[in-house]
């Protein structure tokens, strides 16, 4: 059974349309890192790029207190305003790469939990992945619910989504753009040259199978946690 709160999320494909969304759940223990993996699993990433995740800590916490009445025009987050997190990583673009400060560099993902860091329902975290194509995710706690019905074992789990995900090197949300137009048009040199780059012509953006999502959900994070923190 489900003994912990359960997370739910939404999250949407930043600055692109139609927009590419999931409403998902998660247990209240899932690291910021697994909570990474969950969303490189639902949008169909491939897990050959960095990836980091931004909490806005002090936006996150006016947002409550105006929830709950109280003025936070003076209020300011105890620490940084906000919290960068990535998997510990020699590369470049990893932890020795960001920021000047002491207080800039990354915390590792795999080290705080989604209910240390979005407690409270409204809280926005950040996800972007590929630093090259800049990948962003918006990704928003709907709400915590308990549902000890509910077997441990089907979570995480997606309820809910439109669009097929991203393109893995295709060039960011401008290259899905193109991406898009070129398979509407179904032929030209534009759409040969995207067919022979992708080996088939059959993708389809909009497609979103709820059930294949459910099942990726079983061994995509554990797979991204082997390639990352392996």
């Amino acid at each position: 059974m489900a003994t912990q709160p359960i997370y739910q999320f939404y999250c949407e494909l930043w600055d692109y349309n139609p927009k590419i969304w999931r409403r998902f759940q998660a247990p209240a223990n899932t690291t910021i890192a697994k909570l990474c993996y969950i969303l490189m699993t639902l949008y169909e990433m491939q897990g050959n790029h960095m990836f980091a995740a931004t909490v806005p800590v002090e936006e996150n916490l006016k947002v409550f207190l105006k929830s709950s009445g109280t003025d936070s025009s003076n209020v300011k987050a105890f620490g940084p305003r906000e919290r960068r997190f990535e998997v510990p990583h020699e590369d470049i673009f990893s932890f020795a790469g960001y920021g000047d400060g002491e207080g800039d560099k990354p915390e590792d993902a795999t080290a705080f939990k989604i209910k240390e860091l979005l407690p409270h329902p409204g809280d926005q975290m950040l996800f972007e992945y590929d630093f090259g194509d800049s990948w962003e995710v918006a990704v928003r706690l709907e709400e915590i619910v308990i549902d000890k019905a509910l077997p441990a074992k089907e979570l995480p789990r997606v309820l809910a989504g439109e669009g097929y995900g991203i393109v893995e090197d295709c060039g960011g949300v401008g290259g899905l753009y193109d991406l898009s137009e070129a398979l509407q048009e179904g032929e030209g040199d534009a759409y040969d040259e995207l067919v022979e780059w992708l080996g088939c012509d059959t993708l389809d953006l909009g497609d979103f199978d709820l059930e294949q999502k459910n099942r990726d959900l079983k061994r995509g994070p554990r797979f991204f946690k082997g390639i990352y923190e392996g």
